[in-house]
């Protein structure tokens, strides 16, 4: 800009030279106007640039989270390799241990929308210091544990400090991103979102086969010590809002059972009768009368009153937003589609190869690999040309690297079956990517929290789903049949696909947020 100014200048001292010397004003304000063309595309391109380029300051602040975040995300899939030993060493049947799981499962989810708030009240800082404590505590106590009791007990306890974990992680990492595009920083710190669950398996399997149950639970203590003092160290501290918000009881009163009767007649389906059994309906019926009841609560004014006096729980308003919608539409596929087939590969390594638990968990690594592979160039083409081509393209990956297991028999290639993995892990990485980018493009940094709670109950809720209508279907066919299945889930994703941004909508989004300025990391 300091060349424009120049030049302008030396305009205007040409135009009051006299009559004589208009010529060669008009000429020097000709010039002064290309130079400020020349540098106006210039500064342009250079903003370009360093929004392609992820702040260092960004980058530390991602990384002090990303270490506490390992242990709640390695402990959704590590756990479920430990259940039959749990089961033998406590002295309990199976359909009591399976409560380690959905205890957690269920305070998982019912303290999701409690995030958003959490964070108003209380400032970023303090809400993730206290949930990582919490799960860090339950930990200790579930290694401990003396009876199957204190281990379910432990567990739920443990289950909602990894609810918090996660959605206050995903605001804090977009609010202070400052508006700037999200592709290159999704890609960055969806690195241990993807591998680690992947890999939990294989972690569990090790731990079972060389070492008690109880270093399950004993491996998340490092973890979870070295992510709490990186942030009492490094965290800015930070405030909730002037205003504190109250809490909007009535709402969590409907929203957090209706998310855990859902999840755990979700859980249910495996058993005898599917989704027909008394079991399973009640409880899902009963979650969707108690959301039904949110949604009306969350929209509408207090009884009797025309404004409210209590911000709603979860902003629901956020759907009338075009690609908010389609992002959390393919949020609840992409869980479908990634955590179904996490319950279906395993079983078909272990029923069809004659592999151990082990054996599967190593098997399914090549799933993990293939999801650090595009990374980078997802994030980079997420920015460049907008979520929709770069989701769709994830998606037909995905369906690429299932349809072999469909086809497949129990004489096919490892090799073979091991390449499709890559593929697949490849595909859903790059769909994750772009679609959470894309939840939040172009949203005022006030409805990040809410942004953040939505699209994980959505992803969790899908996750649920598929997990249960693949177990289901796979007790009355073959697993060739269940894969068919787990394709056609999967290109279900087109049709929300269509409501995310094109190229110069992501664009404008971008630009229009990137006005507002970047905040500062940990606020």
């Amino acid at each position: 800009m300091d060349d424009t100014g120049h030049e302008g200048a030396t305009a205007a001292a040409g135009t009051g030279a006299g009559a004589s010397g208009a010529g060669t004003a008009a000429a020097g304000t000709g010039a002064g106007a290309s130079g400020a063309g020349t540098t106006a595309a210039g500064d342009e391109a250079s903003r370009g640039a360093a929004a392609e380029r992820i702040d260092p300051e960004l980058m530390r602040f991602a990384a002090i989270l990303l270490v506490g975040a390992i242990a709640a995300l390695l402990d959704t899939t590590i756990v479920n390799v430990a259940i039959r030993t749990i089961g033998r060493d406590l002295h309990a049947p199976l359909g009591v241990v399976q409560w380690v799981m959905t205890g957690y499962l269920l305070s998982y989810g019912m303290v999701i929308p409690l995030s958003g708030w959490a964070l108003a009240r209380f400032g970023g800082r303090a809400t993730w210091l206290t949930a990582l404590s919490i799960f860090l505590a339950a930990s200790v106590a579930a290694g401990a544990a003396w009876n199957i009791g204190s281990l379910i007990a432990f567990r739920v306890v443990q289950g909602i400090g990894g609810g918090l974990l996660v959605p206050v992680l995903t605001t804090l990492l977009v609010q202070a991103a400052g508006g700037r595009p999200l592709g290159k920083l999704m890609a960055t710190v969806s690195l241990p979102a993807v591998v680690v669950p992947i890999l939990g398996p294989v972690v569990g399997g090790l731990i079972v086969s060389n070492l008690s149950w109880r270093w399950i639970f004993y491996v998340n203590v490092p973890i979870c010590l070295a992510g709490l003092v990186l942030a009492w160290r490094r965290m800015s501290p930070s405030r909730g809002l002037a205003a504190r918000p109250r809490l909007d009881v009535a709402g969590l009163a409907l929203l957090s059972p209706a998310v855990a009767l859902m999840l755990y007649g979700l859980a249910q389906v495996s058993g005898d009768g599917g989704f027909a059994h008394w079991t399973v309906l009640v409880p899902l019926t009963a979650g969707a009368v108690l959301l039904a009841s949110f949604v009306g609560w969350a929209l509408g004014p207090l009884p009797g009153r025309r404004h409210r006096r209590v911000t709603p729980l979860v902003d629901l308003r956020l759907f009338r937003v075009r690609s908010f919608t389609g992002a959390a539409s393919l949020m609840f596929i992409s869980g479908l589609s990634m955590y179904g087939a996490l319950l279906l590969l395993p079983l078909y390594y272990q029923q069809v190869r004659g592999a151990s638990a082990l054996g599967a968990g190593l098997l399914m690594a090549p799933q993990g690999i293939g999801a650090l592979l595009p990374r980078t160039l997802a994030g980079r083409l997420t920015d460049r040309i907008g979520p929709r081509p770069v989701v769709l393209a994830g998606m037909a990956l995905a369906v690429a690297g299932t349809i072999p297991f469909a086809l497949a028999g129990s004489h096919t290639s490892e090799l073979l079956l091991s390449l499709v993995l890559v593929v697949r892990g490849a595909g859903l990485t790059t769909a994750n990517i772009a679609l959470m980018a894309s939840a939040f493009e172009g949203l005022p940094r006030a409805s990040v929290p809410d942004a953040s709670s939505v699209t994980r109950i959505m992803q969790q809720v899908g996750g649920s789903f598929g997990t249960a209508v693949l177990a289901v279907i796979l007790a009355g066919h073959s697993f060739q049949e269940t894969f068919w299945w787990s394709v056609a889930f999967t290109a279900l994703a087109v049709l929300p696909a269509a409501m995310l941004p094109r190229r110069a909508a992501a664009r404008e989004q971008s630009r229009t947020s990137r006005a507002a300025g970047p905040a500062a990391p940990g606020r």
